[in-house]
C-alpha cells in the first residue's frame, strides 16, 4: 500500500527517531495570512522598522507561527490517528525566525503508556524544529491520546517520561539579540507598561472575544500543513463522541495569545512553555475569551534590556472572563478550554 494511513499506538516505538515530511519555507504570505487570521499586534512581529530600531535585523515570525509550522509536520507520523492532544511540556523557542528561512523537524519517542481500555495509548514525543542550516528554533515535549488499530497488540515496553515543571528563562535568553529599551517604542506599541509594571500574582482580563468560523479554521490548519482527521473530515467525526469536526488546539492558543494583547501588549516574545492542556474542545460558532495570571516574575542574567514574566493564559468559550473562571475542585469551570503555563519576554 503506497498510501499512510497514520500510526497506530501500536506501531510506536521508545526512542526511535522521526524525520517528518516536508521542509517548509516560511515567507511574507504566511505572516499575512497568519495575521489575518488572528490578528495578532504585536509591534515587534508587525513592523520591520520597530524591530531594527530596537535591534532586530527585521521583524521576525510571531512565534507561535513557527510553533504550529513545526507542529504541523508531526502530525502525519504522530497524531493523524490521534483522538485528543493532551498536554505540553519543556518547550523553548530558542533563535528568532525570519522569512525567508527553511523549516524542517525530527522528534523522538519519549514515552508510551497503554490505557486501561486497552483501545487507546498516550505516546510522548520530543520535537525539534530546525532550520536549513541544522540550528534549532524550537523545541516542545507534547503527548497525545492515539487509537490502537488491534485492541489486542502487545506493547514491547512502556514508559512515562519526568518532564520539568518549568523551563529556566536565562537558558534562553540568549535567543534575542540585544535591543534597546530606550528605543522601545511605548506609544507605538500600544501599552505604557513594561517589566517592573507587572507582579506575581496579578491576574489581566484580556476583555476582548473572537468567535471562531469553520471557514478560517480549515485555512489555518492548511496553512501550517496539519492533516489530522479530526479538523478536516466531516463525514469520518460523524461517528466520533462529539459528531463534529474539532477545532485545533493550536488555533486556540494562537486566539488567546492574540486577545492578550490588551493587558500584555509589551510581551513581545515567548520564551518557552512550561505546561500547556487542552481542558475541552472547541468547535465553529464559540466564542473564545482570555484572562492571564502572572505567576512570577525573573530578570536575566546578562541582559538589561528585558526581563521575562511567567505567565498563565486561560481561554474560555462563550463565557467572559471578568470573574476568572478557573479551576474547580478537581476539575475546570465547564467554559474553560485552554491552561497554558508560559514565559514571555518583555522590555525593561
Amino acid at each position: 500500500m503506497k498510501t499512510n494511513p497514520g500510526r497506530f499506538f501500536e506501531d510506536f516505538r521508545l526512542g526511535e527517531t522521526i524525520r517528518h515530511a516536508t521542509p517548509r519555507t516560511v515567507t511574507t504570505g504566511d505572516v499575512a495570512l497568519y495575521t489575518a487570521l488572528y490578528g495578532p499586534r504585536f509591534a515587534v512581529q508587525s513592523s520591520d522598522a520597530f524591530a531594527k530600531a530596537i535591534g532586530y535585523p527585521a521583524s521576525p515570525l510571531d512565534d507561535l507561527l513557527t510553533f504550529h509550522v513545526v507542529f504541523g509536520k508531526t502530525v502525519p507520523d504522530i497524531s493523524l490517528n490521534a483522538l485528543a492532544n493532551l498536554g505540553y511540556a519543556e518547550g523553548g523557542f530558542h533563535r528568532p525566525v525570519y522569512p525567508g528561512e527553511t523549516l524542517s523537524t525530527v522528534s523522538e519517542v519519549i514515552g508510551l503508556k497503554e490505557s486501561s481500555n486497552r483501545q487507546t495509548g498516550v505516546v510522548y514525543v520530543r520535537s525539534t524544529g530546525s532550520d536549513a542550516a541544522g540550528k534549532t528554533v524550537l523545541s516542545y515535549c507534547r503527548w497525545v491520546l492515539v487509537k490502537k488499530r488491534d485492541p489486542e497488540a502487545k506493547i514491547a515496553e512502556e514508559r512515562v517520561p519526568d518532564l520539568a515543571k518549568v523551563v529556566d528563562p536565562a537558558d534562553l535568553a540568549h535567543s534575542l539579540p540585544p535591543l534597546s529599551a530606550k528605543a522601545y517604542d511605548l506609544d507605538l506599541a500600544g501599552s505604557p507598561y513594561r517589566f517592573s509594571d507587572y507582579a506575581a500574582g496579578e491576574r489581566i482580563d484580556h476583555v476582548d472575544g473572537m468567535t471562531v468560523e469553520e471557514a478560517e479554521h480549515q485555512i489555518a490548519t492548511r496553512l501550517f500543513q496539519n492533516t489530522a482527521k479530526v479538523h478536516f473530515d466531516a463525514h469520518a467525526t460523524k461517528e466520533t463522541r462529539f459528531g463534529r469536526r474539532l477545532i485545533y488546539g493550536g488555533h486556540v492558543i494562537s486566539l488567546a495569545r492574540a486577545l492578550s494583547f490588551n493587558g500584555l501588549a509589551n510581551a513581545f516574545a515567548l520564551a518557552g512553555i512550561n505546561a500547556g492542556r487542552h481542558v475541552a474542545p472547541l468547535f465553529a460558532g464559540d466564542t473564545v475569551y482570555a484572562w492571564s495570571e502572572v505567576l512570577e516574575t525573573a530578570e536575566l542574567l546578562g541582559r538589561t534590556d528585558i526581563g521575562a514574566l511567567r505567565l498563565r493564559t486561560v481561554a474560555t468559550k462563550n463565557q467572559i472572563c471578568s470573574n476568572f473562571p478557573d479551576r474547580q475542585g478537581d476539575g475546570y469551570d465547564p467554559a474553560v478550554i485552554l491552561d497554558l503555563d508560559y514565559w514571555a519576554y518583555i522590555p525593561r
